[in-house]
């Protein structure tokens, strides 16, 4: 009987793959790996890179040249390239320019969908037949890339050996294995990968696992645990049974199995959504003020996320759609695999307005018209709640609340913090615009980065940030002020704390733990020395001595 069932569902697995294989649209993937640098206008042969949680996102051709690649943290990179220079992020800013890369492959390919800024899909088989086939649509959109990027100053490497920016454009069965085409062809002389039809399977299975991490689609935890157990390769996971992967690893283990199989996640929609899930807005008066259009697009994104969720659905692909007073049209499809929220259709709704208006031949009047159509919907599957860490209702809440505050103050008057890493509480977070962060699906921006400090205080972290810092004395038991040398030995034990002239008496302390910061800059260069405290009143400060004078950097809960 067992191995009856084992065969039944053997078979029905073989059929299911059959039939998501063959449902797999065949697509040409389009992906510039640091597009952030080329939408900023970096030149090429200038070393530079952009940083998110203390990591590198994108670096310039002449930074990979001595050694910084993605994901190396800050110190590795400088140590690298100690000339490197560092461009803050803008996810305004690579919406807002990579709406002219849409434009020019619009011309060869109306239908195509935004994945985000740097990366753009399109079906291939109406290019292919236009242009005689697949290999040759790829090296147009390379050929027409390259033009482009040229003319901005901001090279991209073409069909040849020419230095610049790379860029890749893949072609295959499968919106997963389209992308990993595309990211291999950004490393190649000719830029382009075209897998045979049919051929997915075969052309991800010799790749390692580590591949899945770099789509998203498993985090660093799975594929190392997949290396240790042997399976090293996107072949030897697809080898195993779809069923035994699921009861291991859960969900997200079937996902990488199913992409280690060279098959999309999920099929796409066979049916279109109806036009009741519309929302638009005409309005009486054609309107100038771009962040009025964003306003509205904000209430439309909401009430669109609130019918969908109502059915239990979340919008996977949205087109949106805007209309000027003189006729003017401007309309482009968004993908988010996981689907987006209100915050990520709002986004993309900005960088698409905002991108037409700084086109030479953009905007010519008011808009007269903004609609969000749903052009493909999937079932919410939701997110399994942890026992404990992780997202909670609470911070459900409060992101919506933020998007509520930001409705009525204004797109930049409510900001919210963003790990940037640091050694002193001060420097571990930065303020950012809430417009500018998809508070829905991206709580890990405001977490902590991965890996720790250097030198930094250990956790827990402290509750209270006090900017700037308080400051204060700290006396020993004879009351003269306790200095630190500079070798971290203490004169005395710290015994009172006054501040604002109330004296607390000290009933605990541990340190000193100095740091030194920049020490090759004169003008950066920064020594303190930190210590915890906690008084008689059961409050537990951080304390740093800098020049011999004693601030709170920060207090505990």
């Amino acid at each position: 009987r067992s191995v009856t069932a084992s065969t039944a569902r053997s078979s029905n697995s073989t059929a299911l793959a059959d039939m998501a294989s063959s449902s797999a649209p065949r697509l040409v993937t389009v992906w510039c790996p640091d597009w952030p640098l080329l939408a900023a206008r970096v030149p090429p042969e200038v070393p530079a890179a952009i940083f998110h949680a203390n990591r590198v996102v994108a670096c310039t051709p002449a930074a990979r040249a001595v050694g910084v690649r993605h994901g190396d943290r800050r110190r590795a990179a400088q140590g690298a390239c100690p000339e490197l220079t560092i461009v803050d992020p803008d996810p305004d800013r690579d919406g807002r320019e990579f709406d002219a890369v849409v434009r020019l492959v619009a011309d060869l390919a109306p239908r195509l969908e935004v994945v985000e800024p740097g990366w753009l899909c399109l079906a291939a088989r109406g290019p292919a037949r236009y242009y005689g086939g697949d290999q040759a649509v790829a090296s147009r959109l390379i050929a027409e890339l390259a033009t482009w990027a040229a003319a901005r100053g901001v090279p991209v490497a073409g069909a040849g050996d020419t230095p610049g920016y790379g860029i890749g454009v893949g072609v295959a069965d499968g919106r997963s294995a389209s992308a990993i085409a595309a990211r291999i062809a950004a490393a190649r002389a000719d830029r382009t990968v075209v897998v045979p039809p049919d051929g997915s399977p075969g052309f991800v299975a010799p790749l390692t696992v580590g591949w899945l991490r770099e789509l998203g689609d498993a985090d660093a935890d799975l594929v190392d645990l997949l290396a240790r157990l042997g399976v090293r390769t996107l072949g030897s996971l697809a080898a195993l049974d779809a069923g035994d992967v699921l009861a291991r690893f859960g969900p997200v283990g079937a996902r990488a199995h199913r992409v280690a199989s060279g098959r999309d996640d999920r099929p796409p929609a066979s049916a279109d959504p109806p036009p009741e899930w519309w929302v638009e807005h005409a309005f009486d008066e054609p309107i100038a003020s771009l962040d009025t259009v964003v306003f509205v697009a904000k209430r439309l994104a909401d009430d669109l996320v609130e019918r969908l969720a109502g059915d239990g659905r979340v919008c996977v692909r949205l087109v949106v759609v805007i209309e000027t007073e003189h006729g003017e049209r401007s309309e482009r499809t968004w993908y988010r695999d996981h689907g987006l929220s209100a915050a990520a259709m709002v986004e993309r709704a900005r960088w698409q307005l905002e991108g037409w208006a700084a086109q030479p031949d953009g905007l010519s009047g008011g808009v007269a018209l903004v609609r969000l159509v749903p052009d493909e919907v999937r079932p919410d599957d939701g997110v399994q709640a942890r026992l404990w860490g992780g997202r909670s209702q609470a911070d459900h809440d409060a992101a919506r609340a933020v998007v509520r505050l930001t409705g009525l103050a204004g797109e930049h008057a409510v900001r919210v913090p963003q790990w940037q890493g640091g050694r002193l509480p001060a420097e571990r977070y930065r303020l950012v615009p809430a417009i500018s962060v998809d508070l829905d699906a991206g709580a890990e921006r405001l977490e902590r980065g991965d890996g720790p400090w250097p030198g930094a205080v250990p956790s827990p972290a402290p509750a209270v940030v006090p900017d700037p810092p308080v400051v204060v004395e700290v006396v020993d038991r004879d009351g003269r002020p306790v200095a630190v040398s500079g070798r971290g030995e203490v004169s005395a034990g710290p015994a009172e704390l006054i501040v604002g002239g109330r004296r607390q008496r000290i009933v605990a302390w541990a340190g000193p733990w100095p740091v030194e910061q920049r020490w090759w800059s004169t003008e950066r260069s920064r020594r303190v020395a930190r210590f915890q405290l906690v008084t008689e009143r059961g409050e537990a400060h951080l304390v740093g001595v800098e020049h011999r004078h004693w601030s709170i950097l920060a207090t505990y809960a």
